[in-house]
């Protein structure tokens, strides 16, 4: 790849607010953040949807754990494959693949909808689809960011693609309050196919180089290639405490957003439009606090920004499993958000930049393969708890855990100050062209 000139998005030693939207200062990374957000929002519109749905077929917390848990299983089965896919193939064009073949999931949902095969097996089976669809794209897209910026910004365009997702967080599921109210469950399947046409439209209008396949003799299997990731990884102590963080992130903190439902419908007794927004009180909080995350939270040490992350996220996962009523419940998932934001892109940046261009994909799809791994099986024991001692119990259970993996990462296991590695053999990354536009 040809290297390009980064100054106009270098950042100085003390960044500060103004700060905050450098890796915007390239067209391609904007391209790719507009058309993600607005692809995103219509997701979230669905992935509110879909609980909803199973809810109100059963009135069952534990469906709604079952759901879950098959909804993220095809990630991990896929994930693997969708690493050696991205340090394989041209990323956009797997992406644009990816994005064409989720529209047409989107559009059977909404076919089985509106005529009336409303059955769980046929919906949890066209979400399973979906599920192996995300598991190949991914790495892809994670991966795709770091084609689009330099090195010194990579930890800004990382947050600002978090943002995106969370801004899509916010808006989406409040968006899908007000669909599933006035409009009907149709309506925000076909409002999710349509959203992909943003992102695929922005791909197209992306300018890279020509991709080059690499030639490479006896390409090893599948297989082979994830077990030299998992190797690879573990001999870095900072990729090895990302792990840690995001298995707890997955199976011990995200499970919370599965119980909304039950919340809006059980426990608070609010309706369709509030039920969206808890949805969006998540995101929110993520928006208000990346302005911080990515001007100034990009002078703080890695280490630090995960540190106090996880603690927040925690307690607020605890506050909103004991909230007395709905506008604290709003509360705690607001700092929940800022949390799940600065861990989240503080985790993808650590990896970007300790790993090895050549193992880039490989790598993040062993660090998606753990969040979606934990995500099902913490969703469905969570569930199940929640059917038998209530969701309060399962919910602030959760988040006493997370806090107690947090506790032990930062006191017991001496790897966090690992996360502040930049490995000095990761030339890779320097020659990236952000700017090929």
């Amino acid at each position: 790849m040809a290297t390009v000139d980064a100054s106009p998005g270098e950042l100085p030693a003390r960044p500060g607010l103004r700060d905050a939207l450098v890796a915007f200062r390239y067209r391609n990374f904007t391209l790719f953040w507009v058309g993600a957000v607005l692809s995103n929002t219509g997701t979230w519109v669905q992935t509110m949807t879909i609980p909803f749905v199973i809810f109100q077929i059963t009135g069952s917390p534990g469906w709604v754990g079952v759901t879950s848990f098959l909804q993220f299983l095809p990630i991990v089965v896929t994930s693997p494959l969708g690493g050696s896919l991205a340090d394989r193939f041209d990323r956009r064009r797997v992406l644009l693949l990816a994005q064409g073949a989720q529209v047409v999931v989107a559009l059977l949902l909404w076919l089985a909808w509106v005529t009336d095969h409303r059955s769980i097996g046929l919906i949890i089976g066209l979400v399973g689809v979906g599920g192996l669809i995300t598991g190949l794209n991914i790495p892809s897209w994670q991966a795709f960011v770091s084609e689009l910026v330099p090195r010194e910004v990579l930890l800004n365009a990382v947050t600002l693609n978090s943002t995106q997702f969370n801004a899509a967080r916010c808006f989406g599921p409040f968006l899908g309050g007000f669909v599933l109210a006035f409009l009907g469950v149709g309506w925000a399947f076909v409002i999710n196919a349509v959203s992909f046409g943003a992102v695929i439209a922005a791909l197209l209008l992306i300018r890279l180089p020509r991709f080059v396949p690499e030639v490479v003799a006896n390409r090893p299997t599948v297989r082979r290639q994830f077990v030299e990731s998992v190797r690879y990884s573990r001999a870095r102590p900072g990729i090895v405490a990302c792990f840690i963080a995001v298995v707890a992130l997955g199976g011990l903190g995200s499970p919370m957003a599965q119980m909304f439902v039950v919340f809006a419908k059980d426990v608070f007794g609010v309706g369709d439009v509030a039920y969206g927004l808890l949805g969006a009180a998540l995101g929110f909080g993520a928006v208000l606090a990346s302005p911080f995350i990515a001007g100034p939270g990009s002078g703080w040490r890695r280490s630090r920004l995960v540190e106090v992350a996880m603690f927040a996220y925690g307690a607020a996962v605890v506050g909103f499993g004991v909230a007395p009523g709905f506008p604290f419940a709003v509360a705690a998932l607001l700092v929940a958000g800022a949390g799940y934001l600065a861990l989240a892109s503080t985790l993808n940046t650590t990896i970007q930049l300790q790993v090895d261009e050549s193992m880039r994909g490989k790598v993040i799809a062993v660090y998606i393969l753990l969040l979606t791994a934990a995500l099902p099986v913490g969703s469905l024991i969570q569930g199940g708890i929640a059917q038998v001692a209530g969701p309060r119990v399962a919910v602030a259970g959760f988040g006493a855990a997370f806090l107690g993996v947090t506790a032990w990462l930062r006191f017991g296991s001496g790897l966090l100050p690992s996360i502040d590695d930049d490995r000095p053999d990761q030339a890779g990354l320097a020659t990236l062209d952000p700017g090929r536009s």
